[in-house]
């Protein structure tokens, strides 16, 4: 027996060091690649200013309440609705103003004490250089505070790898109607 012993051992630890090695080269699923073979050149600094034109009334609304909770009608803060938005983005607070691009997303009351939306969309862009690239927005609105600041949590196109944020300050609000017109700041680090 004690001779066998010391032979297991060494078919055991073979057999480890067999799948060990086996394994390391089937299940590849990461890689570093060089910024340069994506075609990443050195970051850039935007500034972007556009106002978002949330629509609720009207016959054309651009923002569609689509859920709410049990307690939504009684909630101080309006717990628990969400809102399906295609808002325009224009160069100015007129809506008739040029339209830059649109938001296009979710905003929901997230928040039992305080007016607060949890806002998740993309800036879509449809005018000038932006054609066609989009900026991810992820975060916190508190909707009556005099300025919000909502992380920019990636891109698309020419905003790919997109970091940074967006100041967004109310412009103007319809109480009767809930229509809204917000100016945004935006401050964005892509490629």
């Amino acid at each position: 027996m004690a001779q066998t012993l010391p032979q297991h051992k060494y078919t055991i630890l073979t057999i480890l060091l067999f799948s060990f090695l086996l394994h390391g080269e089937s299940h590849k699923f990461s890689r570093n690649l060089s910024p340069k073979s994506l075609g990443l050149k050195k970051q850039k600094l935007s500034h972007l200013h556009f106002y978002f034109q949330d629509i609720v009334g009207g016959d054309h609304p651009t923002a569609l309440r689509v859920a709410q909770s049990s307690i939504t009608n009684t909630s101080s803060t309006a717990f628990g609705f969400v809102v399906m938005i295609d808002d325009p983005l224009t160069v100015g607070p007129e809506r008739t103003s040029k339209i830059v691009g649109r938001a296009q997303g979710i905003y929901a009351s997230a928040d039992l004490n305080q007016a607060a939306l949890l806002m998740v969309m993309n800036y879509v862009f449809v005018e000038g250089k932006y054609n066609g690239s989009t900026l991810s927005i992820l975060g916190r609105n508190q909707v009556f505070s005099p300025v919000r600041e909502l992380p920019i949590v990636g891109g698309s196109g020419l905003f790919r790898f997109a970091r940074g944020y967006a100041l967004a300050k109310t412009h103007s609000l319809n109480m009767s109607n809930g229509d809204a017109t917000v100016e945004y700041n935006v401050y964005v680090q892509h490629y």
